[in-house]
């Protein structure tokens, strides 16, 4: 079992993070030294599997909602307190990753480079504490079960978006070569009178220039690949998003006991 007193060395000096009670899916730990206040450690999902609880999260203040601006953590010496929130997780080579959601203090306003780096090294380090600990997988279980209802709404969602706006891109590419053949085809009437009786409302129509038949050709001629890419990249994402729908409403279905997530391998 790791130790529950943890130092953890900052720009602004040694901060003591110690992990006091659990909740059913977090640890709170209360700060001293170079910070004081509590932040909290819960597992969330894996920032690119998100039917996959196998990371933690470290947050300034509350696990999933902004605490009063006088319970935010805060540097010893000042009177400001912060918003933010890292996220530990695995890459696929098992090498241990961050990724920080943007920090600001009570009123809104982004920290020094300095204070941001505090921030970052308590969060990080009380992050890797939870990460070691041995009912890391409970904390994990329980925080699925908090958040998978959320997610799946989430999700569905975005496969409806997803399959929505491909339908649109499908048929706007469709519709880009009829409207290229007619503007193919008064292009070349407007040449053959210009052939006949040259004007320069005609020159102008021929033109490579904005507003031309020319220019218009060439933009309908890109539109209809651009949408078909466009509609199968929103099809993926429809897919992906629908993958893990289905993923999340099988581990519903599951015994807790018939999970062991860890942050060294998917759930």
């Amino acid at each position: 079992m790791t130790s529950p007193i943890l130092t953890i060395d900052t720009p602004a000096g040694p901060v003591r993070a110690t992990a006091g009670h659990r909740d059913a899916d977090s640890v709170v730990f209360e700060l001293g030294g170079a910070m004081r206040g509590s932040l909290h450690v819960t597992g969330t999902t894996d920032p690119h599997r998100w039917d996959q609880f196998t990371a933690v999260r470290a947050c300034l203040g509350p696990v999933n909602a902004y605490a009063p601006d006088e319970d935010l953590p805060r540097l010893a010496r000042g009177r400001t307190g912060y918003h933010g929130s890292l996220t530990l997780y695995r890459d696929d080579t098992g090498r241990p990753e961050v990724s920080v959601y943007p920090m600001s203090s009570a009123d809104d306003r982004p920290p020094s480079e300095k204070t941001a780096a505090v921030l970052t090294a308590v969060l990080r380090g009380c992050a890797e504490h939870v990460a070691q600990r041995a009912d890391l997988p409970a904390i994990l279980e329980a925080s699925r079960q908090r958040d998978t209802t959320g997610l799946l709404r989430f999700l569905t969602g975005s496969v409806a978006h997803h399959q929505a706006e491909a339908v649109r891109l499908e048929r706007e590419a469709r519709s880009a070569l009829p409207a290229r053949k007619a503007a193919e085809a008064a292009w070349r009437t407007a040449a053959r009178w210009l052939a006949a009786s040259p004007h320069p409302v005609l020159l102008l129509m021929l033109a490579d220039r904005t507003g031309s038949l020319t220019q218009e050709i060439r933009g309908l001629r890109w539109l209809a690949p651009a949408c078909d890419q466009a509609a199968a990249e929103h099809r993926e994402r429809a897919r992906r998003a629908q993958a893990e729908v289905d993923s999340l409403r099988s581990q519903q279905r599951r015994r807790p006991r018939d999970r062991r997530p860890s942050l060294d391998g998917a759930a």
